[in-house]
Formats: C-alpha cells, sequence, structure tokens
C-alpha cells in the first residue's frame, strides 16, 4: 500500500477526467488513485475503467454531494494520507512530494494544499484557494492572492509555506487518521465551506493548517457551479451561518452573526440592483435554511476548548470593509492584525 491515497470525487465529469486524467496518472507514482463516482449518469466511470485500469474506483450508487461523497468513498481507504482532488486540475511533476515532506516532516500539522494557479491564465492564481485561505473575524473568506473577485498574478510574492487558516477543497492533502476522527465533512453543508469548516475543527483541536507553495497545481474551478450561481449563493450563505455557529465561542456568537447577517443583506440589495434577483432570493433561503436548523447544529459545534485561541487567529477587521471601502484589492495591502482577546 502507498502512502498516499489521491481521490477524485466524480459527478458526470467526463470532459474533466479526459482532459485532466492523463497528467494525473503520469505525475503521481507515489500515490494509489482513487474515482469515487457519486452516482454519475454519463459513461465517465466506463471510460476511466477502459483507460486507466490502474485507478481504482469507489463506485456510490446516488449523488451524496462533495461532503457525503468524500466522506463515504474515504472511509474505505486506509492510507495514512489522502489528497483530495477536483476532476478540474491540471497537476505537475512533483507535486506529491513538497507536501508529503511537509506533513512528514510536522506531525502537528493536520492538512497542506498546493498553489493553485488559473489552469486558463497561468500566470494567475486561481479563486478557489490560490496561495492558502484565511478567515476575517465575521467569516468572509479570502486568499494569498485573492479577495472577493481580484484575483492577483502570481508572482512569486506568495511562495513562503506558512500556517493559514483553511487549505482548499480542490486540491487538500491530510492526514487520514485526522479527517476520520474528527468526523470529516459536515454532510449537512452539501457543498461549498466544507473545506473551512474542517480546518477551522482541526484547529480548534489545536492542529495546523499549511500552504506549500513548492507544490503547483493548475484549477479550471467553477466546474460543478459558476460563482454566481444561485443555488452556489444559497449554499455559501447558509453554511457561512453554520460553520459561524459552530466554531466561533459562544460569548459572542450572536453578535457576530447578526453582523454576518445584516452583511449579507447589503449583499442581497446589491444583487437586486443589478437585476439577480434570484441571488437575493438565494440569500433569503440561506438565512431561513440557517434559521431552521441552528438547533440541531448545537450537537454538532466544535468544543468550547481551543475556540478562543482559533477565533483570535482570525482577520480582525472585515475584509469587505478593507476591500470595498479602504480599497485594499490585494492580500499584501492588508494591515494584518488578530482578534483582540476582549
Amino acid at each position: 500500500m502507498s502512502q498516499v491515497a489521491v481521490a477524485i470525487l466524480n459527478w458526470n465529469g467526463l470532459a474533466h477526467l479526459q482532459t485532466y486524467l492523463p497528467d494525473l496518472v503520469a505525475y503521481s507514482d507515489q500515490a494509489t488513485i482513487y474515482l469515487i463516482d457519486n452516482g454519475s449518469t454519463d459513461a465517465s466511470l466506463e471510460w476511466v475503467k477502459t483507460n486507466y485500469p490502474t485507478v481504482i474506483p469507489i463506485v456510490l450508487h446516488a449523488n451524496h454531494g462533495f461532503c457525503g461523497g468524500y466522506n463515504l468513498g474515504l472511509a474505505q481507504l486506509q492510507e495514512p494520507y489522502f489528497i483530495l482532488l477536483n476532476s478540474d486540475v491540471r497537476v505537475t511533476p512533483n507535486w506529491i512530494a513538497p507536501m508529503l515532506a511537509l506533513l512528514e516532516r510536522d506531525s502537528n500539522i493536520a492538512a497542506c494544499q498546493p498553489k493553485l494557479l488559473d489552469v486558463n491564465h497561468t500566470s494567475r492564481f486561481e479563486y478557489a484557494g490560490a496561495s492558502g485561505g484565511y478567515l476575517d473575524r465575521y467569516g468572509f473568506p479570502f486568499c494569498r492572492g485573492r479577495i472577493f473577485q481580484t484575483v492577483e498574478e502570481d508572482l512569486h510574492q506568495y511562495d513562503q509555506s506558512l500556517p493559514v487558516h483553511w487549505a482548499s477543497g480542490a486540491a487538500l492533502m491530510i492526514r487520514s487518521a485526522l479527517f476520520k476522527s474528527s468526523g470529516g465533512f459536515d454532510t449537512r453543508f452539501f457543498a461549498h465551506m466544507e473545506e473551512i469548516d474542517l480546518c477551522w475543527r482541526l484547529r480548534i483541536a489545536g492542529h495546523q493548517i499549511y500552504c506549500c507553495p513548492q507544490s503547483t497545481v493548475y484549477h479550471l474551478g467553477g466546474g460543478t457551479l459558476a460563482v454566481d450561481n444561485p443555488r452556489k449563493t444559497f449554499l455559501n450563505v447558509r453554511n457561512n451561518l453554520l460553520m459561524l455557529y459552530k466554531n466561533i465561542p459562544k460569548r459572542g456568537r450572536w453578535k457576530i452573526i447578526l453582523s454576518k447577517l445584516t452583511l449579507d443583506g447589503i449583499a442581497g440589495v446589491y444583487f437586486l440592483l443589478g437585476g439577480k434577483w434570484k441571488n437575493t432570493l438565494a440569500i433569503i433561503k440561506g438565512h431561513w435554511a440557517f434559521y431552521t436548523s441552528s438547533a440541531a447544529a448545537r450537537e454538532h459545534t466544535s468544543p468550547e476548548q481551543g475556540k478562543d485561541k482559533a477565533h483570535e487567529s482570525l482577520y480582525n477587521e472585515s475584509i469587505v470593509w478593507s476591500y470595498y471601502l479602504k480599497g485594499k484589492k490585494k492580500f499584501s495591502d492588508l494591515k494584518w492584525s488578530v482578534v483582540s482577546k476582549k
């Protein structure tokens, strides 16, 4: 058995597999590659079996979403390290070794990601993870190399390997034992922000999350849902609120959540003025879904121990305020401070 399992979650992704699987097989000698098929109805599973018999299929008979599909598929694997890889990612030679070396060197690092660049604009960071993910105190995610819609060129300005708040689910390397002992992804999320929630829980438990830019991959992005798709808006709004409820310290939790609800409302007005009323409706539905599920979320909240330290590391200002009102468009423009203990 190899040390590393590369697991691709597939749902009707024949075109992506035909485009990106050849490089993955060519450049992943250190790993065993698995295809977790999430109830596909196209010919993707048959195509992989015929053309790449070394790729091991794990067949699920329904679409369990990103969260459920990975939880069910990874439960069947025994390798010490998992790499969760989107089907629309092009890997490069030697992409696994730097991340494996990082995790082998420091047992406190639970997970890491490579540097993600845009497969269509190869000198530019990619939206979904860039060079490591961060959160502000209100739970808004941003990246080293991408804040909201501003995506930076990769000038090697973020090539330092360092701790981050979250690692992208597009290419996430994680210790299998910690993935399983933490409960894996929260299946209520279905898709979107599940990796941020998982990384936050791991940090609460005392582990670190890293970006390892010595490894580089290229991500297409938007392979399942476009950035402004109302379904994606709904999932992001609901899941972000659930994530805050679960992982923010109990004292002050609702103050932060109410602030986030207000900011969502402002975004809803912006969508409405722009003629994207379906996105405004998606925000309303996301809030309602959170209200109706927050009581049940109490059973899934992380233990309070460790929450303060994890929360205090977040970006202390509102990234919305910094970006839209202060004009801080690049990660390097931010005056970094962490959340006060007060």
